[in-house]
């Protein structure tokens, strides 16, 4: 079952070669994606965390 590393290393090239590896476009796209999804989840969290911490205030009246 032991492979040769030699083969072992020239196996995983092969493969490596068959990757699409993407353009910097797409990755500075993709990652601007990334950004702007965290920025919107995190206000809405933030927004979410605010209404809940002023009901659980009003609801046991906390918030004089």
């Amino acid at each position: 079952m032991s492979k040769n590393p030699i083969q072992f290393i020239e196996e995983v090239r092969q493969e490596v070669s068959k990757v699409t590896w993407p353009t910097w476009k797409e990755v500075w796209i993709t990652t601007a994606m990334v950004v702007v999804m965290i920025a919107i989840a995190s206000m809405f969290f933030l927004f979410a965390d605010q209404l809940i911490g002023w009901i659980v205030r009003s609801v046991l009246g906390l918030g004089l």
